[in-house]
């Protein structure tokens, strides 16, 4: 049942490596919302959106742009790119939507500065093969760490006062010349001056979208307003509680909306959880149910498994049910939104890891260790799969039996109630359960 009137706040969340389907969710729940909130993340996150066949992808910009009269909020614990935000925004109008007078900026964010950017592709080109974490090479990872660094950050507050801006940055910029040089025998020599001028472009379009995003949301709360927040990444993907070191760099996890948001803890009354059918991932890392041969390419080339950042053909293997209902359970996650069930027609078994074994013992937990989640044995279930074209149903009722089966042992696995079923890229092509 699509109805969220006993819900005021609602967050999304992926469950697994990102990639899983946000962005339609955040979609199709801001219909029924005031406000949807990024609370983390920053360029590097890619939500593409289809509305009539009409594909958007969306990396800062919040997925409930779409709707108009929606407010969308970039919180404090986003790292904001404004070049890739104003081509955004350019984009959208250019297709007919604007969202300047609907959009907010908290002025804590903190920038990403072109530095930021150089240093990611350094640092990864410095790496062996095996070593690197498969980072966007959007200077995400740097930006978070100068934020934590302190004194080499800028936030976008600091981009209204011209000349304390300036000389910060020549400061900051000095110093990463000096450490591009002696680190990484880098010898082109960044300005600050040019960096200056053009960030001072950036915030003379940008100034009207400055708020205290912190006051707004917790002033939203108070006058029960809608709220969606959307998460980027994924949980296993959390700079914490991820598979790390081949995570993110934010708290990509349902425990990052207070600190992300700026909103109270426990201000959320419900968190949608989104998988695919199968789990993807980009890049390195461990990948337990990764399926390197012709039923994962038949997967990536029927599931379009191709990145919305980068491009990069995703890795595609199983569903994971153990992993997903360790991240399941570290966010609260109330309901399931199930995505690409269309995705895995034609194929005569589908697998569902339901356990971990390691060198012969059964494991009890999700293991902290990435070299450990390389070695483990996945444990599979068998079930039937179907022949049928899913993507004109919209009614659970209507699904093949054996498609229904599967929903329903994913979320016995999951020990939580799956609500919505993609059928499809397309807003219209859902299917709504009374959970």
């Amino acid at each position: 049942m699509h109805d969220l009137t006993t819900q005021l706040t609602t967050c999304v969340i992926g469950l697994f490596w990102g990639d899983e389907g946000k962005g339609k969710i955040v979609d199709l729940l801001t219909e029924q919302a005031d406000i949807v909130v990024r609370y983390n993340g920053g360029a590097n996150a890619g939500h593409t959106v289809v509305v009539g066949g009409e594909r958007f992808a969306l990396h800062l910009v919040p997925s409930g742009a779409l709707h108009a009269g929606k407010t969308g909020v970039i919180g404090p614990g986003v790292v904001l790119d404004p070049q890739v935000l104003l081509n955004e925004i350019d984009m959208l109008a250019s297709r007919g939507i604007s969202v300047l007078d609907r959009l907010k900026i908290s002025t804590r964010c903190h920038l990403v500065m072109p530095y930021h950017q150089l240093e990611d592709r350094l640092s990864e080109a410095a790496l062996s093969e095996e070593q690197r974490i498969g980072t966007t090479a959007r200077g995400i990872g740097p930006c978070y760490a100068d934020k934590v660094h302190r004194s080499t950050a800028l936030r976008f507050c600091d981009l209204f006062q011209p000349a304390a801006f300036r000389q910060r940055l020549q400061r900051i910029v000095d110093s990463k010349n000096r450490f591009f040089q002696a680190i990484y025998h880098h010898t082109d020599t960044l300005h600050a001056d040019e960096i200056a001028r053009t960030y001072q472009e950036f915030a003379e379009r940008l100034a009207p979208l400055a708020a205290e995003t912190t006051c707004y949301l917790q002033d939203s709360l108070r006058n029960q307003r809608r709220l969606v927040f959307e998460g980027a990444h994924g949980t296993l993907l959390d700079i914490d509680h991820g598979t790390y070191p081949y995570v993110t760099s934010s708290s990509s996890s349902a425990v990052g909306v207070p600190a992300g948001a700026g909103v109270p803890p426990g201000a959320v009354q419900n968190f949608v959880g989104v998988v695919k059918a199968y789990t993807t991932r980009v890049g390195q890392g461990p990948f337990p149910t990764e399926q390197n041969n012709e039923i994962g390419e038949r997967i990536r080339t029927q599931g379009h498994e191709f990145g919305t950042t980068t491009g990069r053909p995703r890795r595609c293997g199983w569903f994971d049910a153990f992993a997903g209902r360790y991240a399941a359970q570290l966010g609260g996650v109330r309901r399931l939104a199930v995505m690409h069930l269309d995705t895995l027609r034609g194929l005569s078994e589908l697998k569902i890891c339901i356990g971990y074994e390691l060198d012969g013992r059964r494991l009890s937990s999700f293991p902290a260790e990435a070299d450990v989640l390389e070695q483990i044995t996945p444990i599979y279930e068998t079930l039937p799969g179907w022949q049928d074209d899913l993507s004109s149903i919209r009614r659970y009722e209507q699904l093949p039996t054996v498609a229904r089966n599967y929903i329903e042992r994913l979320e016995q696995l999951m020990e939580v109630p799956v609500w919505i079923i993609s059928v499809g890229p397309d807003r219209s092509q859902t299917i709504f359960r009374d959970t």
